[in-house]
């Protein structure tokens, strides 16, 4: 039970409250011990069937109401845009921002709210997903993901963990009040001027104000402009005595992101799947759904041409009809022991040996959510040949979500193109 302290005035406890804020961590209060015993070591094996019975959450992508909704100290679930960092100060660093096998800076794709209340060092705890936006890449991981320990595959998906106990430095140890009066702390890293996602350690060398993440994205945003600014930045610096105002506007102007080639910013709202399990009519289902059910239907079609497996063809009808009970979720959550993805493919999904130990503590990773190609309607990839795609992303992390000393620690993110 909360101490007094922790209750707020209509008798609500801390924790009750962030949960509004998270994906919660779900329970499996119904594992069967005799199921249990009889499984086989390769747990992969098991019928998709039996995935089905694991309470799942469903994340949904809306546009935000508010431009406060989604900033770090709200502990948002978001997709697109920038991130939210949990830490704001100690963020990846050196080649784990770049795409190993193009060295192009990752873009930011989504990141899940999904603290456990059952350790203290997880009362805050985030799940941050970056990608290379090249297809090449996303290939080429396809294929080299499938190495087996100690070869390290090169990766284009990457994705990072970051947990925070109550008691922290950069948030109240006090829910966020939710009516836009909760203020940041004001601290954080120096980001990237172009793409305003990873840390900016490198300066431009004519104005020595400008910060950037990658030599990239410092030639990217001299060629979009930043060579006609500079010199008037570097004017500006010479007048700062006389001229205090212009230099502040100037610096006001530099902290914009430059790029404009983020994907645009969307809102994670989540329900239970459970809610949907009730068969929807054409009418009242499909019809008004965002996602075209007839392109979704073609694009079934054309892939299942290409299987020439019973079994592949009978996973893909069955994550057909998983995905079909809500056609515009981008995100399936469980983290549950016995909880997997719905496999759109089945000779494409990976076993026990395949997703690889926590890389610092040695302990088995597990999986906790999966994304879905519908989130690239939602960000305007266009339909083309050689556009990004994806049939799922599995994420898989540690177990014990263990308390390494990096601030943000790298997960396992397994792709089916």
């Amino acid at each position: 039970m909360p101490d007094e302290a922790e209750m707020d005035l209509d008798g609500h406890s801390v924790e009750e409250q962030l949960k509004a804020f998270q994906i919660s961590s779900l329970k499996d209060e119904d594992l069967d011990e005799e199921e249990g015993e009889a499984a086989d070591s390769n747990s992969d094996d098991v019928d998709d069937d039996d995935c089905e019975a694991e309470p799942v959450t469903l994340g949904f992508v809306e546009k935000p109401k508010n431009g406060w909704s989604l900033l770090c100290h709200m502990f948002p679930s978001k997709a697109g845009g920038l991130p939210a960092w949990l830490d704001p100060i100690n963020l990846p660093s050196g080649k784990s921002s770049l795409c190993d096998i193009c060295q192009t800076p990752l873009q930011f794709l989504l990141q899940v709210y999904a603290p456990i209340s059952e350790k203290e060092s997880t009362f805050h705890r985030s799940l941050f997903v970056f990608m290379c936006t090249s297809m090449e890449c996303i290939l080429q991981d396809n294929r080299e993901q499938w190495k087996c320990p100690p070869e390290k595959a090169s990766r284009s998906v990457k994705v990072f963990r970051c947990q925070l106990p109550r008691s922290n430095p950069f948030y109240s140890s006090e829910p966020p009040r939710g009516d836009g009066s909760d203020k940041p702390s004001g601290i954080g890293a120096r980001l990237c001027n172009w793409c305003g996602t990873w840390n900016g350690d490198k300066v431009c060398s004519s104005c020595r104000k400008a910060h950037y993440c990658s030599e990239k994205h410092q030639v990217m945003h001299w060629r979009s402009g930043h060579k006609f600014v500079c010199r008037q930045m570097k004017t500006s610096s010479e007048s700062s005595n006389s001229s205090p105002v212009n230099n502040r506007t100037t610096s006001n102007k530099l902290e914009k992101v430059a790029s404009n080639t983020l994907w645009p910013e969307y809102e994670i709202i989540n329900e239970d799947e459970c809610e949907f399990d009730i068969e929807m009519s054409e009418d009242n289902g499909y019809s008004s759904s965002l996602v075209s059910n007839d392109g979704s239907d073609a694009t079934f079609k054309a892939l299942l041409k290409h299987f020439e497996a019973d079994e592949d063809k009978k996973s893909w009808t069955s994550f057909q009809e998983c995905i079909g009970k809500a056609p515009e979720q981008v995100l399936r959550y469980c983290r549950s022991p016995r909880a997997k993805p719905v496999w759109p493919i089945l000779s494409g999904r990976p076993s026990q040996v395949d997703a690889p130990k926590c890389r610092y503590c040695g302990g088995p990773s597990v999986f906790e959510f999966q994304i879905l190609p519908q989130l690239l309607y939602y960000f305007g990839v266009k339909d083309d040949v050689d556009c990004l795609d994806w049939s799922t992303i599995a994420v898989y992390t540690c177990e014990a979500s263990c308390e390494a000393s990096l601030s943000y620690k790298e997960e396992f993110a397994w792709i089916q193109v």
